[in-house]
């Protein structure tokens, strides 16, 4: 009776802290000798790889030998800790009333999952995080070598938690067109905007805040209408 529900993570749980990301790479430049503006670029451009390929280390070290760097061991090691710390931070950001979103959800029997386009300082940062304990199932692409939109990582969230897609609801703010990747393997979508309006010319329902999800939920659940269509009950409730 009670859908999986299945959470993008940046810009939908957490902050995505671009910004910040930046910086950290450009100090991260510092550390292996390069400019920090380019390695900046560097890390925009190859954004797939690092999704799907390499680690820390090798992106550092990659990265840095395309611009004529040629850190040690040491460098590399210490440029990528910058990294590893940043992730730590980005997902202790957590705040407290996404959290009791989860545990409503929970609460009402819904299990959870997450699929994340992370690189892997972030699957290595996420077992200390507040936000681990909330979740029966993670697909990080870092680990799966499989990205979002790929149909594919969606359907191993779904195999994962042991139902077929149709039987899912995705929630997601849009990046990397998942909200599209998400329908088309038949799952319910949720575009969510209170973190980023990452995705507007999505045409189903979206959520101002996730505290809006658990009532959406409950009164699709409690309807006497199939609840594989949710978009009426979310209008109603907006």
């Amino acid at each position: 009776m009670y859908r999986p529900v299945i959470f993008d993570l940046f810009h939908t749980l957490v902050h995505g802290a671009d910004d910040e990301r930046d910086r950290v790479v450009g100090e991260m430049a510092l550390v292996v000798g390069v400019a920090p503006a380019a390695l900046v670029a560097a890390y925009h451009a190859t954004w797939r790889d690092r999704l799907v390929r390499w680690d820390v280390e090798e992106t550092v070290r990659i990265l840095a030998g395309r611009l004529g760097g040629t850190p040690t061991d040491e460098q590399v090691t210490q440029a990528g800790g910058h990294r590893r710390a940043l992730a730590s931070r980005v997902l202790g950001t957590a705040s407290t009333a996404t959290l009791d979103v989860l545990d409503a959800l929970r609460d009402d029997g819904h299990p959870l999952a997450l699929i994340s386009n992370a690189t892997s300082e972030t699957a290595e940062a996420w077992p200390q995080s507040p936000l681990a304990r909330c979740f029966d199932v993670t697909v990080f692409s870092c680990e799966v070598g499989l990205a979002k939109p790929d149909p594919a990582i969606f359907r191993i969230a779904a195999e994962r938690l042991g139902v077929a897609p149709e039987d899912c609801v995705f929630v997601g703010d849009g990046a990397d067109g998942e909200l599209a990747g998400a329908a088309a393997v038949g799952m319910t979508v949720f575009r969510t905007t209170e973190h980023n309006d990452t995705d507007p010319g999505w045409g189903g329902p979206a959520l101002a805040t996730l505290g809006d999800l658990p009532a959406i939920l409950r009164a699709a659940t409690n309807d006497v209408s199939p609840i594989r269509d949710m978009s009426s009950t979310a209008t109603r409730l907006r």
